[in-house]
């Protein structure tokens, strides 16, 4: 009887583990579509259907301001002194050192004035901020929730992550952008390896949908609602900035952000210029950017060179789909000096997208992010200005060179690439 149990029991356990397998395929799969696009309407008609597609709102009347670098921290800390009543922070990535200490003093401070202050914490990526600074933080008031912690009932959850960088101070004024709260980011322009990075500031309607991003994990953490005119104001229009904020991720359908970067792949008619430090496009992303060249687009792409990379291994599995790229036209510049790290896009000069996405699996399909999306020629043009002066400082990738790559690297490459989805 036993001789006979034992075969079953395998068996059977090999048959759930089969199912369990169909299952998670099936979910990843209604969640990754090969999404494809057939339009040449123009960019500016398109506004609403990018806005719908990506789960969002168009909001006309919102005024931004572009912060490079150390304009970012200048902002951060001249906007928490001027709050009046809340202060709402989330980050991906804080690690003990000047900022982060400076940062915690500081929030700290306005919540002994009175002010509600919450600040979502991703519990992975800010593992290294030190016990201190987070000690001061809630003695002083503050209401500090870690993201996903490493406990049994998130043992589903552990793997996604919320990566989004963005601030809210009295429901109408928002920072929103990549910069995280580590010392490599403190940089002002001049000499030296620091972290180059932007972020945006924002005023007018476009800051509820900030408001609401925070919200959204905020809720799913603790369970409180915050609601009234501290939170979120009455907000007149500011500007003549049209915006939408792609950061929908729906359980059964593909996420906002990857329908934002492809889309916008797809309706470039021009120029679509991108820059991304983790840049590993799927294969209808590939055929999507070389399909733009082939319609007369411009089409460029600037990456960290590996050496210059916190990551070098997304390099390395990124470099597993340069061949098909450069073969295809799209030009391929990589930074050797230092993380380039903003998570930029223009389009045709009008259009673009600032936020915390990269282009990659990770971001489209597993963490939590934010990208706004923009209509501002002249915000645009000034993206491209810096694209420009980065590009002086870059090498330029050739196909024949890429080819003759050497053997080892290649293999690095082709390895690295199998974990591109988690990477």
């Amino acid at each position: 009887m036993d001789s006979m149990a034992s075969p079953l029991l395998a068996a059977v356990l090999a048959f759930a583990v089969v199912v369990m397998g169909i299952v998670i395929w099936s979910i990843k799969r209604h969640r990754d579509p090969e999404l494809t696009l057939d339009c040449r309407d123009p960019l500016e008609r398109l506004l609403p259907s990018l806005s719908g597609l990506t789960h969002a709102s168009l909001l006309d009347g919102n005024r931004v301001e572009l912060l490079e670098n150390q304009a970012f921290f200048d902002a951060l800390f001249e906007e928490i002194e001027r709050a009046r009543t809340s202060i709402h922070f989330e980050t991906f990535l804080w690690k003990e050192g000047r900022v982060g200490r400076r940062l915690a003093a500081a929030l700290a401070q306005r919540a002994r004035d009175g002010l509600v202050v919450r600040v979502m914490l991703d519990d992975r990526g800010c593992s290294g901020m030190g016990e201190a600074s987070e000690r001061e933080m809630r003695d002083a008031g503050c209401k500090v929730v870690r993201y996903h912690t490493a406990r049994l009932r998130n043992l589903g959850v552990l793997n996604r992550r919320n990566h989004r960088k963005a601030v809210v101070f009295d429901g109408r004024v928002a920072l929103v952008g990549g910069h995280c709260i580590v010392d490599d980011w403190l940089h002002d322009g001049g000499p030296g390896l620091r972290f180059h990075d932007l972020a945006l500031r924002l005023h007018g309607p476009a800051v509820h949908s900030v408001q609401s991003s925070f919200s959204e994990n905020w809720v799913a953490e603790t369970g409180e609602l915050f609601v009234g005119e501290g939170v979120f104001p009455v907000l007149a229009p500011a500007g003549d900035v049209p915006i939408h904020a792609a950061r929908a991720k729906p359980e059964r359908a593909a996420p906002a952000v990857k329908i934002l970067h492809h889309m916008v792949l797809c309706i470039a008619r021009e120029r679509l210029w991108i820059q991304n430090p983790y840049f590993l496009p799927q294969t209808e992303a590939v055929r999507a950017l070389c399909a733009a060249v082939k319609r007369g687009v411009d089409v460029r792409v600037m990456v960290p060179a590996a050496e210059a990379s916190d990551m070098p291994i997304v390099q390395h599995a990124a470099h597993h789909r340069f061949a098909e790229l450069l073969a295809g036209g799209v030009r391929i510049f990589e930074y050797p000096h230092t993380l380039l790290h903003q998570k930029v896009m223009t389009v045709d000069g009008r259009w673009c997208a600032v936020g915390s996405s990269n282009f990659d699996d990770r971001s489209f399909e597993i963490n939590d992010e934010i990208t706004l999306g923009l209509l501002d020629p002249a915000l645009a043009q000034r993206l491209m200005a810096i694209f420009e002066r980065d590009q002086a400082e870059c090498r330029e990738l050739q196909l024949d060179r890429w080819q003759r790559r050497g053997l080892r690297h290649r293999l690095l490459d082709r390895t690295l690439y199998l974990l591109h989805e988690q990477l």
